[in-house]
């Protein structure tokens, strides 16, 4: 313990006193350190050859200097194994990276050349120390609103469609600033342009301003030509950065941690959407978003881990006013095309292998259509003649009824194909009607297979009328067999104008052979 260095404090302290002429055993008594330890000092206060005085005015490393106190570096050469270790560094990092190169490869090649090297365990251990100061993780501090981080997540989310009961993968596009981690999610039915471009949209629109740049990896919707330099971007991307006054970034190619704001984002969008949302069905794309949007609110409103402010507070507090003003109108994708009306009164958006239905007047002419993200307009001699909501279901039609010619409305009213249709028919025309119309369909195993009989019952009342049609059913409720032909059958023969007549009591005859009461009286 004798040759323990005392801290730089505590030799001040001792020098303080012998500059006010102390006596060892006071400056004992008051530091609770050794005699021997104090004398020692004070010898080698006395060998600089400085005074007390002076040796206080000295900084910590120059008295740590002058008193020797200090242990003479050792330069240390490295042993040749290292220095050849070393000096293979950067090649064994690159190898690594190859497809199929393992330690154990590199490894076995080393030692082939070095049989006296480092074993397999050493050579490991010195790859992974090498690695911490390769792979060491920049901070850097982001100004409010100076930038905005876009990118996908890796997994889609689904919901189910109606029409088919198909599952319908959607991509998460996911947008983050930076500074204080506030951000956006959305699902989108593709992950082309034009809807990276309406989610941008939608993504300025919920942040109430405009950041001054955004940046995105080298994805084929962002960079067109990647360079480390100066990137090449798509020609719409640029056009809505125009409009928004947003300059525009990519990230170096295969460098995640250039925009590493929205990665963290992605992997919170898993914990915070994702996973509350797993057990969950939707049945539209907007239903999806909906959820996803109440989420993402909570999970703004939740606190930073370790800290007293939410992301919502921060961004309200310092960063969204810092932000650019919005234009005052979205920028739009318009694209036009030209088609020739079916006869089947539609015409095809190729992009989407959708069919929009026009008045069926246009069949044969040829007509131009405008779309966007959200709507198709189709015009026609400047004319617009159809309006409906984009669609991006392939092979599918999106029609209105007023397009159709008048018969294929009569026939599209026929065939209503639901029970609920059906059945309000039946109950406009009587009560029977509609307990008949029932019993057809609780007959059948699927109720589809009921709508060819419910549609024939349906004609019979514009045939013979619902009077003559509803006395039929009740004639035939009385029956085993619910079906139209029943009906029919019914209405053909006229027997739904006969009168029920009325049950009479019938009596068997009084017969000789027939025992009276008075045989079953006891004797």
């Amino acid at each position: 313990m004798a040759n323990k260095l005392l801290s730089m404090n505590k030799i001040r302290q001792i020098l303080i006193f012998f500059e006010r002429g102390a006596s060892l055993r006071s400056i004992e008594n008051e530091l609770k350190t050794n005699r021997k330890t104090i004398r020692r000092y004070r010898d080698k206060f006395q060998q600089t050859g400085h005074s007390f005085t002076a040796l206080l005015q000295l900084k910590d490393h120059q008295l740590d200097e002058i008193l020797g106190l200090s242990k003479p570096k050792v330069i240390e050469y490295p042993e040749p194994r290292k220095a050849y270790f070393s000096s293979q560094l950067s090649y064994y990092h690159e190898e690594l990276a190859r497809e199929g190169v393992s330690r154990q490869l590199l490894w076995g090649e080393y030692i082939k050349d070095n049989p006296s090297g480092y074993k397999y365990s050493m050579f490991c251990e010195l790859l992974r120390e090498h690695n911490k100061v390769r792979n060491a993780v920049m901070r850097f501090e982001h100004r409010p609103a100076e930038m905005m981080q876009v990118d996908f997540a890796g997994a889609p989310l689904h919901y189910v469609d109606t029409l088919t009961g198909e599952l319908v993968a959607c991509p998460v596009f996911i947008a983050a600033l930076p500074f204080s981690s506030y951000g956006y999610v959305e699902a989108l039915p593709n992950a082309k342009l034009p809807q990276v471009v309406k989610a941008l949209n939608n993504t300025l629109e919920y942040l109430g301003g405009v950041p001054l740049g955004a940046k995105s990896d080298n994805m084929k919707q962002w960079v067109t030509k990647s360079c480390r330099y100066e990137p090449t971007f798509t020609d719409m991307l640029a056009q809505w950065a125009s409009h928004n006054n947003i300059a525009l970034y990519a990230s170096r190619p295969y460098k995640p941690k250039d925009k590493p704001a929205v990665e963290n984002s992605v992997k919170i969008a898993y914990l915070r959407i994702y996973a509350t949302l797993r057990n969950q069905t939707f049945y539209s794309l907007a239903e999806l978003n909906k959820a996803i949007k109440e989420k993402l609110e909570l999970h703004h409103k939740m606190n930073f881990q370790k800290k007293t402010i939410s992301r919502e507070e921060l961004f309200m507090e310092q960063e969204k006013s810092h932000l650019q003003a919005l234009p005052q109108s979205s920028y739009t994708i318009k694209h036009y095309t030209k088609s020739k009306v079916q006869k089947n009164y539609h015409v095809i958006v190729g992009e989407d292998w959708h069919f929009y239905s026009v008045p069926c007047r246009y069949i044969g002419k040829e007509v131009r259509i405008t779309y966007c993200a959200d709507t198709v307009e189709i015009y026609h001699d400047s004319h617009r003649i159809a309006l409906h909501t984009r669609s991006y279901r392939s092979h599918h039609y999106t029609t209105i009824k007023e397009h159709m010619p008048e018969s294929h409305q009569a026939f599209s009213a026929q065939r209503g194909w639901s029970p609920e249709y059906y059945l309000q028919k039946a109950t406009d025309n009587g009560p029977s009607t509609y307990d008949f119309m029932m019993k057809i369909m609780e007959s059948k195993q699927v109720i589809e297979q009921a709508y060819s009989s419910c549609m024939g019952i349906l004609r019979l009342i514009k045939a013979y009328g619902p009077i003559r049609t509803e006395a039929a059913c009740k004639r035939g409720l009385k029956g085993s067999k619910f079906r139209y032909t029943v009906i029919k059958n019914i209405l053909e023969n006229n027997m739904d104008q006969l009168e029920d007549q009325p049950c009479q009591e019938y009596r068997i005859p009084v017969h000789v052979n027939l025992r009276g009461p008075e045989t079953y009286h006891n004797n």
